[in-house]
This record gives structure tokens, sequence and C-alpha cells, in this order.
């Protein structure tokens, strides 16, 4: 099982471990920015293997977390109050907002159909030529380049009825507004997997350059996170911050370029509101004027209410790594898995669902 079993050695974990434990170090804080590790660290018992010197953090790493409550309602009124289709990832439809979940939209009429990919949005407009059929893009760098690619594909067919609501995230300039908020104090940063596979790993170089420390870009796997967890220590160890990869296999320092320039010809920065965190300058991608026609918010007006936290909900607080899911008087009791209170313990890669799941 080539590529599998080399990454789940016993052998290479304990030596990675008994490193970590003799290392010259007083105390190291780690924070990762993505989903997937989040998920990965609480699965595999990451925390329990490192030595009690090392502390991780979870940042904004989850797509559907960081979703804001205006977005929720964003989307809740567009399927509401417009003669549309709304098509969405699976996980966006139990997410809460002030006006309810879009789930609660459904039960109340309005046309929301969840799909797999972006391709499925696509197939589903020209199945319905007479209706417009709106795609809820959610997601950082790694979901982006399918989404341009799917436009382009639109633009070249005729496909008029098809349009994008873009709600996607970057993650560089979370990272830096985490880092300017200076809320917590860190040591290092464990670079997304997947993201970085499309970006490369060169647009985090600003992290040592500015804030003296280090970034490492990780794998999925237990034996590449202990590796990036190794990495990272060595660097505060020999005061050395810098920007590397354990990832090899799959991130280079340029990424993935054809995938920038799709990504590139479609959309184009802009800001954006992050859940707990409020509007970030640059952080997400707006469609450009070019492939206007593909936008929603150009084509539908919307009506947004006062929006409000959900009381008693600390989303906010733990994607920004203030506050860790058993803070949350909330957790485990009012809200689990089967009934969510709050985005956190919606997504599969939600901190709360992977504590809930795996244990504290």
């Amino acid at each position: 099982m080539k590529f599998v079993d080399e990454f789940r050695s016993v052998e290479l974990v304990r030596g990675i471990v008994e490193k970590l434990r003799h290392s010259d170090l007083l105390s190291i804080r780690l924070m990762e920015f993505c989903g997937g590790h989040t998920h990965a660290i609480l699965k595999f018992g990451i925390r329990q293997l490192v030595p009690s010197s090392v502390e991780m953090l979870s940042g904004p790493g989850c797509p559907v977390c960081v979703t804001s409550s205006s977005d929720v309602d964003l989307s809740v009124s567009l399927a509401l109050d417009n003669d549309l289709i709304l098509t969405t990832f699976g996980d966006m439809i139990r997410v809460p907002g002030s006006r309810g979940s879009l789930q609660q939209a459904k039960a109340e009429g309005a046309d929301i159909r969840i799909v797999y990919s972006v391709i499925d949005a696509l197939q589903i407009a020209r199945d319905n030529p007479g209706k417009d059929v709106v795609f809820l893009g959610i997601g950082f760098e790694t979901t982006v380049p399918t989404v341009a690619a799917t436009v382009i594909a639109a633009d070249k067919e005729g496909i008029t009825n098809f349009k994008v609501l873009s709600l996607h995230k970057l993650c560089p300039p979370i990272m830096k507004e985490v880092l300017d908020a200076g809320e917590v104090r860190l040591n290092g940063i464990i670079g997304p997997g997947h993201v970085s596979a499309v970006i490369g790993s060169a647009p985090y170089e600003f992290i040592p350059r500015y804030y003296g420390m280090g970034c490492v870009v990780s794998g999925f796997e237990p034996v590449d996170i202990l590796q990036t967890i190794a990495m990272l220590v060595d660097q505060v160890v020999e005061n050395k911050p810098d920007v590397d990869v354990s990832y090899r296999r799959v991130v280079r320092r340029e990424g993935n370029v054809r995938a920038q320039e799709v990504m590139n010809t479609v959309f184009q920065p802009a800001d954006a509101d992050w859940r707990g965190i409020g509007i970030v300058k640059d952080s997400g991608l707006r469609i450009r004027d070019e492939f206007g026609q593909f936008n929603a918010l150009t084509y539908y007006k919307v009506r947004l209410d006062d929006q409000s936290e959900i009381k008693g909900c600390i989303c906010g607080d733990i994607l920004r790594g203030v506050k860790v899911p058993t803070d949350c008087r909330l957790f485990g009791k009012t809200c689990t898995p089967e009934h969510p209170v709050g985005p956190c313990m919606v997504s599969s890669e939600g901190s709360c669902a992977a504590y809930y799941v795996y244990g504290a």
C-alpha cells in the first residue's frame, strides 16, 4: 500500500515523538488553519502524543464555520425571496443564521438542492433552462479553481441561467488578521495542505519576515502532522523561523500555476465577513466584471434584517483560538452534531464536531 503504509508507520511516529520529548524546549504554541488538520489532530490523538510543552490551537480553517451569520442570512433570503434553484454543499444547509438555516428555508418551500460539486449545479442549470440556478460558493482557495472553471465553461456554452453567490475566503489574509490581532501568543503556524496545493508555500513568506515565526505546510496523515510539529519545534529551538513544507509530495513553492490562472481569470480579491472576526480586507473573492452575468448579487436584491449571533454560542472565540469547544456551556448538551447550535458543530471539519466525536 504505497503512499499509505509509510505515512502510518508506528516506528516513524515513535521516532518523531521521542525527538520532540527530548528537544530543548520550554513551551511552544502552534495553530493550524485547516479544518482537515483539526479533524486529523483530534482523530489520531496528536495532542496526546506530543509533550505537554507543545500546545495545539485551532484557527479559522473550516470554510463552513467561518461563514458569517450575515452571509447565511443572505443565502436564506436569496432562496426564499426569489424564484430560483439554490444549490449548496451538504454541510452548509444546516448552518444557522438570524433567519434560520437553508434547511428551514427548504422546509418553507424554497427550492434548495444539495450537490457534490459545482459541475452538478451547472448540469441542473442545463436541465432547467427556464429557471436560474445559483451555486452557493464557499470554501478557500482549494475549491475556487473548479468554480472558476465551471463559470468559464458556462460562458463558452452560453448558459445564462447559471449564477454563483461567492462567499469564498482566502487563507493568507486571515492568517495576517489573526497574527495582527495578537489575542493568542503563537510560535508557529501549521500551513493548510489542500489550500497550499493550489497557491503554494510562497504566500506564507510574510509570516517569518514580519512576525518572526515559522510556517510549515502539512499533509493529513499522522506522520505528516508530527513531522510538521517537529520541524516547527526545530525552528523555535534554533531561532530560525522559515517557511517549509512537509507535504512535498503534493505542495510546491509556486503551487498549481494553472489553477491560479483559472481562479484569477474569474475572481478578484474583495473584503469578506468572517464569523467571530468581522470584515477582513481582501480576504474574499468576487466575480470580475467580465463575468458579471454569473454573479448572483448582480441580479437579485435580498432583504437582510438585523443580524445577531446565537445566544451562548462561542464559535467566534473558538475560530480565533481564544477558547476551545469545551469552554462552551452548550457543548455536548444543547449543541451536538445531531442538533447543532453553531456552525463549528455543523461541519465535519469544525472544531466542536471534532472534539465531540473524538473527545477533548
